[in-house]
C-alpha cells in the first residue's frame, strides 16, 4: 500500500504537460521559426495577410516540434546515458514511446493541414521531409554511424528560410538557397563546440561525434575551420543583391567575434571554452537572421 502511495506522484508527472512541452524543445523550435519568418520577410511580396503568413509559422514550428519529440523518443536510450539529456522525459519513463508518438502525430498533423491551408503544398511536403531527414535519417542513422553526423544531416535543420519563402510564394528560388547555406555552415561549429565540452557523455553513450573518434584537438581545428567558411558563406546575400550594407557590416562583426571564439578554443590547453563557443554560436545565428531582417526593412533599398 504504501509503495502505491508513494508512486502517485511520479504517475502523475509523467502525464504532466510540462513533460510534452519540454520534449518539443522550445528554444530550438522557436529559432527555426525565426529564421523561417526572415526567409518568409526576404520572399517577394505575394499580398498574403499576416495572418496567413502567421499560421504558415505555425506549421514550420509544429511540425519542427513533431521532429523534436521523435527524437527524444528515438535516442531514449542514449540520453539516459548522458548526463546533459538523462532527465528528459523519455529517457526517464515518464512519458511511454506509444504517447510520445500519438504526441508528435497529432502536433505533426495540425502543422502540415495549417501549412496546406494558410500557404502551400510544397511548403508542407517540404517541412514533412526536413522533419523525416532530421528525426530519422539524422536521428537513426547518422548519427550512430559517422562523426560526419551533424554535417550532412544539418541540411535539415537548415531548411526553415526556405521553408518560409516557399511558404509566401509557392516555388524554389536561389536565393532562399543562400539562407540554407548560412545554417548549413554554422551547424558543424555549433554542434562541435558542445560535443567537445560533452566528450566523456558522447563516449560513454557510444555516438561516433568527431572529439571521439578524432580526438578533441582535431575537431578544435574543424570548429575554427567552419567558423571562416561561414564568414564567407555570410557574404554572398550581399554579393547577389540580397542585402545590404548594414547586413555585411553586422555579419562580418558576429563572424568575426565568432572566429575569435573558435580561435580562443584552439589555443587553450584545455577546453573550458568549448560551452562559451556553443553559447555565443547561438547568438550568433539570431542576431544574424534579425539583421537580415532589419537590413531588408529599415536600411536597403532594393
Amino acid at each position: 500500500m504504501s509503495k502505491a502511495i508513494t508512486l502517485t506522484p511520479s504517475l502523475a508527472r509523467s502525464t504532466s504537460w510540462r513533460d510534452y512541452l519540454a520534449m518539443c524543445k522550445g528554444k530550438v523550435v522557436l529559432m527555426l521559426v525565426l529564421t523561417a519568418w526572415v526567409g518568409l520577410a526576404l520572399a517577394p511580396d505575394m499580398g498574403r495577410s499576416w495572418v496567413l503568413q502567421l499560421i504558415s509559422l505555425l506549421g514550420i514550428g509544429l511540425l519542427s516540434a513533431a521532429a523534436a519529440v521523435v527524437n527524444h523518443i528515438v535516442d531514449r536510450e542514449i540520453d539516459s546515458k548522458m548526463a546533459r539529456t538523462r532527465h528528459r522525459p523519455v529517457a526517464q519513463g515518464r512519458v511511454s514511446e506509444g504517447r510520445g508518438f500519438a504526441f508528435a502525430a497529432l502536433i505533426g498533423g495540425i502543422g502540415f493541414v495549417a501549412l496546406v491551408g494558410a500557404a502551400n503544398w510544397l511548403t508542407a511536403l517540404l517541412t514533412l521531409l526536413a522533419l523525416v531527414g532530421y528525426a530519422v535519417v539524422y536521428t537513426l542513422f547518422l548519427k550512430r554511424a559517422t562523426p560526419q553526423n551533424i554535417v550532412i544531416g544539418g541540411l535539415a535543420g537548415a531548411m526553415p528560410p526556405l521553408l518560409g519563402w516557399v511558404s509566401e510564394t509557392g516555388q524554389l528560388a536561389a536565393a532562399p538557397w543562400l539562407l540554407v547555406m548560412i545554417i548549413f555552415a554554422w551547424t558543424p561549429p555549433h554542434f562541435w563546440a558542445l560535443a567537445i565540452a560533452r566528450e566523456a557523455d558522447y563516449r560513454r553513450a557510444n555516438i561516433p561525434m568527431l572529439p571521439v573518434t578524432h580526438g578533441i584537438d582535431f575537431c578544435k581545428t574543424c570548429v575554427l575551420g567552419y567558423t571562416v567558411l561561414l564568414a564567407l558563406v555570410c557574404v554572398l546575400p550581399y554579393l547577389i543583391g540580397m542585402s545590404g550594407l548594414f547586413y555585411l557590416l553586422a555579419a562580418s562583426a558576429l563572424n568575426l567575434m565568432f572566429i575569435a571564439y573558435a580561435w580562443r578554443l584552439k589555443r587553450e590547453p584545455q577546453h573550458q571554452s568549448a560551452m562559451r563557443v556553443f553559447k555565443f554560436s547561438i547568438l550568433h545565428l539570431m542576431l544574424l537572421f534579425v539583421a537580415l531582417f532589419i537590413d531588408k526593412w529599415v536600411f536597403y533599398v532594393a
